[in-house]
């Protein structure tokens, strides 16, 4: 189940000149968000959008995986990661299931989605705050994947980073 967070208050990207929330911001004709919800719909994967104004990344979490109590495994990816590619969804959730963690590596660089297994699930739904899930990464036995995927570590922050993600997509055509 691949969770899809998008309840952050993007100060950031306002501080950096940004006139709307970052989520909601242009990307070459479509908003960041829908630019990732499409590569996680092309990547055929169960998905929770999970936007109901949480006070932090922890608390996010929390609430997506206690909605998603079905799921065997949780994908999380922040909403702010439009250049995804689907295929780096799909490799992640095929990884064997004999680590509790698995994470994307792209050039020397983690990033997302994490997948977290069932073992995590109650670490997960009590976390709160500020903090994602770094401290339940180092407390379970994780797998890295190499990716060639810029798309899984290239958020975006401000508007220096949607500028860089617009021309990104643009030399990709």
């Amino acid at each position: 189940m691949v969770l899809v967070l998008a309840s952050g208050r993007g100060e950031r990207f306002r501080a950096s000149g940004g006139t709307v929330h970052k989520l909601q911001a242009d990307l070459a004709g479509r908003t960041v968000l829908e630019r990732t919800l499409d590569a996680v719909r092309a990547s055929g994967l169960p998905f929770h959008l999970e936007d109901a104004g949480h006070p932090g990344m922890g608390d996010s979490i929390a609430a997506a995986v206690r909605a998603t109590p079905q799921a065997s495994a949780w994908l999380i990816l922040p909403g702010d990661l439009p250049l995804i590619q689907p295929q780096t969804l799909s490799l992640v959730a095929a990884a064997p299931m004999q680590h509790d963690v698995v994470l994307p590596v792209f050039e020397g660089q983690r990033g997302h989605p994490v997948r977290f297994g069932r073992a995590c699930g109650a670490a997960l739904a009590s976390l709160e705050g500020n903090r994602g899930a770094a401290l339940i990464v180092k407390a379970y036995t994780a797998m890295e994947i190499i990716v060639k995927d810029e798309g899984c570590v290239r958020d975006i922050d401000t508007l220096d980073d949607l500028a860089r993600a617009a021309r990104w997509l643009q030399s990709r055509g």
